[in-house]
């Protein structure tokens, strides 16, 4: 899928799709960005007007609290205008449906669509239809990107990690199904990860995966030893067809995060997971809830992240030091 629809026709980012595509340089500047934007959360007034005027919608076809609640937390401390739509699920003829929906929503001033879907493609779609001063950031949609929570992961891991050049990183869980760890990869091999595994199960990793520049592993003791980081997947369960794993108990005797099993990453490894957490079916309480885990630290920096992209989407933004009240 492509992603040369992120672009205008000067090059600058006019829409947030996709990791596919990206620089380093662009990366690395979303990332400076949000670093600013974090002390934004811990004023008395948490808010700057780099949105101020504007309006931004939650289009979510695909719930998720989580998301859609950072993003309205992040457009509302940019003073953005913000309304939260949770559509049913569209059937026949959705691909119009959705752009009808979009045009209507364009006819009441919008400036950004935020859209979570669970087909992929769907905001690639709507970004090619919409007039060049709508921007479109992709929520997530079916198993093809999440590109925000590729980039608060990648946040995430720098607040703790000095270099990427020199990381180890394990990629755990149901990768098959995972948009999640699509976009992590794309994001971690551009900014220069060495050594990126990713483990599961035979019949949950993807054919051909390690054409991502990845080294797949079945064997989870074998994966870790050494990592700094360890990101755990969901088990997508609702998305499964057929018998993909034996049974939860079983998942867990061979894939699930044990104190036991960190023990055998780098001594300053780190523990990852994109919410929500499965306890005792993907990782165990006592790893979810320990000192390793940046599980709470990811929610807090989804934030900022989602602030940093959307002000960089729209044209003449200022920096939060200037937006002070």
């Amino acid at each position: 899928m492509t992603s040369s629809v992120q672009f205008d026709t000067n090059g600058n980012l006019r829409h947030f799709l996709t990791i596919e595509g990206l620089s380093r340089e662009a990366l690395v500047e979303i990332l400076d960005a949000a670093e600013s934007f974090i002390s934004i959360g811990e004023r008395q007034i948490r808010k700057v007007p780099i949105l101020r005027g504007r309006t931004l919608v939650n289009l979510f076809f695909e719930d998720s609290t989580r998301t859609r609640t950072t993003f309205e937390i992040a457009a509302k401390r940019l003073s953005a205008d913000v309304i939260n739509l949770n559509p049913a699920r569209l059937s026949t003829n959705k691909g119009e449906r959705i752009l009808d929906t979009i045009r209507t929503l364009e006819a009441m001033h919008t400036d950004i669509f935020v859209i979570r879907d669970n087909a992929s493609g769907t905001s690639h779609l709507v970004a090619k239809h919409v007039p060049s001063h709508v921007h479109i950031v992709n929520a997530g949609d079916g198993r093809h990107a999440h590109p925000t929570q590729a980039m608060l992961d990648m946040f995430t891991i720098r607040q703790h990690k000095d270099d990427f050049t020199k990381l180890r990183v394990a990629i755990v869980g149901d990768i098959l199904h995972s948009r999640v760890a699509r976009s992590q990869i794309h994001a971690l091999k551009i900014l220069g990860v060495p050594d990126i595994r990713v483990i599961g199960p035979r019949t949950l990793l993807p054919t051909e995966i390690e054409k991502m520049g990845v080294t797949p592993l079945c064997e989870l003791d074998e994966g870790l030893q050494d990592v700094d980081v360890i990101m755990m997947l969901r088990l997508q369960l609702e998305r499964m067809e057929g018998q993909l794993i034996p049974s939860a108990q079983e998942y867990f005797r061979q894939y699930g995060l044990t104190a036991e099993r960190v023990q055998r990453a780098a001594p300053d490894a780190v523990v990852m997971h994109p919410g929500p957490i499965n306890r005792g079916l993907e990782i165990a309480s006592e790893v979810a809830d320990g000192k390793r885990s940046l599980i709470l630290e990811q929610v807090t920096n989804g934030i900022a992240v989602r602030m940093s992209i959307m002000a960089k989407l729209m044209a003449g933004q200022r920096g939060p030091e200037e937006g002070k009240e």
